[in-house]
């Protein structure tokens, strides 16, 4: 726990990888409490990104050391996550308020357990993130509720769960407006981009990384994405928002090996949900409920936006001026020089190895193609079997019932 909590005086010492190499191979056998080993899996991975990017991206590592390795995979699998740091991890895990454990949670309220290099702007891009989390938590919970609805015919209760969904998702961009107060690009991009990347589709670990102790061939793992929440997902199941090709296969690789499998599988019991809710709009025709969904699908389309532009201003354009400088040949000022540290892998890659932009606008426009027009696209067989049953009312299923019970569950913690 020690090295954990010291990484960043470590990777500037030049001395991580020296203490690794002396750590004792670590016993996990007595972590048996979800929160033990979420914090073991949280400072492992710490440790690991550390020890792999210590030296930038023209040093990197082949091998993770067997006692870190073992230990790091026998959590993992516990916990049913991959053996690197996630948003499960640096998100949702990584933090605790500084007073009062019941106080108000906000910005100046928030420590992170463990940090990176970046300074200040590490403990700004994580923690306003956990404050998107938060803000979804609404949006989240009226899932249940609008799954009960459809399955009842009751449009009002519906219409309400959409109207709870649209208010969520303004409040999740509010939230990451935050960035632009908490955290600074050219830190954001030239220093702790590289600590938040993994070894697939990554030209500075093409080969990816062998786990000593575990198995002699590399292994490969997408490093930090925001597509590893599953907030979006949760949205874009219940509005039926259906993503294809190589997008659509990158998402459900995030879904299916980078999620907490709470959050997994409460995202593929939405997308089980018969009869769907957009179905359900379309059969019924109710003019109220039609404008809630558009409106529901319209704000998460400003989500997206949001988040492009996000994007643009902390990876785009600094890769802009980054390359730039260095085709320049100009010695960087010290305005500058955090810019010229990134690495040149990442110009155009999110970390969890998309194509970044093209990936973004891919995403966001298969949304927009449902807030122009629902009708506009095929209603699906599910839909076209309920033909005359949609609107009647009926008793919810049990599916329903385990959503909110799982709504509760996950959301609480």
């Amino acid at each position: 726990m020690e090295i954990a909590k010291n990484v960043t005086e470590l990777i500037y010492s030049h001395s991580l990888r020296t203490r690794v190499h002396e750590m004792p191979l670590l016993e996990t056998e007595l972590l048996q409490d979800h929160r033990e080993l979420r914090l073991a899996h949280l400072a492992l991975s710490i440790i690991t990104m550390g020890y792999v990017w210590q030296e930038g991206e023209n040093d990197t590592v082949k091998v993770l050391p067997r006692n870190l390795a073992v230990p790091y995979w026998c959590v993992s699998n516990k916990l049913g996550l991959p053996p690197i740091l996630t948003h499960a991890d640096a998100v949702l895990a990584n933090w605790k308020r500084k007073d009062h454990p019941h106080s108000e949670i906000n910005m100046e309220n928030l420590e992170l357990l463990f940090t990176l290099p970046g300074g200040t702007s590490v403990h700004g891009f994580f923690m306003v993130t956990l404050l998107v989390e938060l803000a979804a938590v609404p949006g989240i919970k009226a899932i249940p509720q609008a799954i009960n609805g459809v399955n009842q015919g009751d449009v009002t209760t519906v219409t309400e769960a959409l109207k709870s969904i649209s208010l969520a998702l303004d409040d999740m961009v509010e939230a990451l407006k935050l960035m632009h107060d908490y955290v600074e690009p050219s830190v954001f991009y030239g220093i702790m981009r590289i600590y938040l990347s993994g070894w697939k589709d990554n030209p500075s670990m093409a080969d990816g990384l062998v786990y000593e102790g575990v198995q002699e061939e590399p292994l490969e793992y997408s490093g930090g994405s925001a597509a590893q929440s599953s907030l979006l997902h949760c949205f874009d199941e219940l509005l039926g928002v259906k993503h294809e090709g190589s997008s659509g296969a990158f998402l459900m690789r995030m879904r299916s090996h980078y999620m907490l499998p709470a959050h997994t599988h409460f995202v593929q019991h939405i997308s089980r949900c018969r009869p769907s809710l957009r179905d359900f709009v379309l059969e019924l025709g109710d003019e109220v409920l039609d404008s809630a969904y558009k409106h529901c699908v319209a704000r998460l389309v400003a989500m997206r936006n949001y988040h492009i532009n996000l994007v643009a201003r902390f990876i785009t354009q600094p890769a802009s001026h980054a390359k730039k400088l260095r085709l320049s040949g100009v010695d960087a000022d010290e305005e500058n020089s955090a810019i010229t540290q990134a690495p040149s892998a990442l110009e155009t890659r999110g970390t969890g190895g998309s194509g970044i932009m093209s990936f973004l606008k891919t995403v966001r426009d298969r949304t927009r193609a449902l807030s122009d027009s629902p009708s506009a696209q095929p209603i699906g067989a599910e839909g076209a079997q309920r033909h005359s049953t949609a609107g009647v009312p009926k008793k919810a299923p049990a599916e329903a019932s385990f959503l909110s019970w799982l709504t509760s569950k996950i959301w609480s913690q």
